[in-house]
């Protein structure tokens, strides 16, 4: 995994996955939680339900070539504090 790129990993179903923070799941995640920018997101980031933290997984998943898994993403049986972990390793140097 490559950290400056936004990619990290979780482990899931015992299998280490692939999570990346691409533009195209930057603005999935904009979109799916309401925002209109990245000081919007960044804002809305620090009130997340599990409802956004199960979109967030969906689109970090599919930008780590995961489109299968994020399809199942409300199947998967995960820590949510093990998901937030992962998601702010996303994001870590994304500043708006």
């Amino acid at each position: 995994m490559n950290p400056q790129r936004g990619e990290t990993a979780l482990e899931i179903g015992g299998e280490m996955r692939r999570l990346c923070l691409t533009l195209g799941a930057l603005a999935e995640i904009e979109h799916a939680l309401g925002c209109e920018s990245l000081q919007d997101l960044k804002t809305r980031l620090k009130t997340l339900s599990a409802a956004d933290l199960t979109k967030l997984l969906a689109a970090l998943l599919r930008g780590g070539g995961e489109a299968e898994l994020a399809s199942k993403v409300s199947e998967l049986v995960v820590h949510p504090g093990e998901v937030v972990a992962a998601v702010i390793a996303c994001f870590k140097g994304v500043t708006p």
